[in-house]
């Protein structure tokens, strides 16, 4: 099987920070798998809150669920290790978007490359919604 490969943007839209907790190792000594989706997800919702906005709210009734996870393992990371997670909207479709990730360690190496699928949901109606116009608007080269 050929190694998937997940383009990584030349520029990001945001970037935090997170030490390697204790309960995110796992018996091979280094972060586990689960906890790159962790990550990935406070992350998510620290870029998300930069526009007042929450994976439940993004307009109105309208939020986000996930349709897709893709990680790319580049190196392993280790307790104590300082995560750097950088985020880009790389594509704005029609009911959703795909953000990239990129999570390198202290050192500035590459663990992991990340991608999610998102798609808006009406929560009201418990059905995908339309990509909502204030999140285009903040995205107008993706639009």
């Amino acid at each position: 099987m050929p190694r998937i490969k997940i383009e990584m943007p030349t520029e990001f839209s945001f970037q935090t920070e997170m030490p390697v907790t204790i309960g995110d190792v796992n018996y091979g000594q280094h972060m586990g798998n689960d906890a790159f989706l962790r990550y990935a997800q406070e992350a998510r919702l620290r870029f998300l809150a930069q526009y007042g906005w929450s994976e439940k709210q993004i307009d109105g009734n309208i939020g986000l669920i996930m349709t897709e996870a893709v990680i790319a393992y580049r190196a392993q990371a280790f307790h104590g290790d300082t995560l750097t997670i950088e985020i880009a909207v790389t594509e704005i479709t029609r009911t959703g978007f795909q953000l990239t990730y990129r999570f390198t360690n202290q050192s500035g190496t590459d663990v992991a490359h990340l991608t999610t699928g998102l798609a808006f949901f009406d929560y009201s109606a418990a059905r995908i919604a339309k990509t909502p116009d204030a999140f285009r608007l903040q995205f107008p080269t993706l639009s």
